[in-house]
């Protein structure tokens, strides 16, 4: 296949998977939403294909390295604290650092991997959410 083509291909399967993962979430009402989850795995994919095949003779590992303490801005960006102690937005933040590496994953060609982990995120992100009672 084209060297160009695949590249391409990798970003279109990545958009896709952040998008299904961004879908659960939009229709969760959570602020880190569909396109924001699209974008991350399309960016991250992007700097996992630029890794791969733009900067030719450096280490792939230290881009993919600098994408995962990257988003680690952005996932902290995502988590609040409430007045009252409440934490809220660490599943946003979790879903965020996981759809960065589905991304890298489809972006590295890995796309049984990348597919499979969509699923496994997918399935835990439908897990029933349990509350536990205040002050417990």
């Amino acid at each position: 296949m084209n060297t160009d083509l695949e590249m391409v291909l990798r970003l279109v399967l990545a958009t896709f998977l952040g998008a299904v993962i961004g879908f659960q979430r939009e229709m969760s009402g959570k602020e880190a939403g569909l396109r924001t989850n699209m974008l991350i795995c399309l960016g991250s994919a992007l700097f996992t294909v630029l890794s791969i095949y733009g900067f030719l003779g450096s280490d792939p590992s230290r881009i993919a390295a600098g994408v995962a303490t990257g988003i680690g801005f952005i996932g902290a960006g995502v988590i609040l604290h409430r007045t009252g102690g409440a934490v809220v937005g660490l599943t946003s933040a979790a879903t965020i650092w996981a759809v960065t590496g589905i991304g890298m994953a489809a972006g590295a060609g890995m796309y049984v991997i990348s597919g499979a982990a969509t699923v496994l995120a997918l399935v835990v992100l439908l897990l029933p959410h349990l509350h536990k009672p205040a002050g417990k």
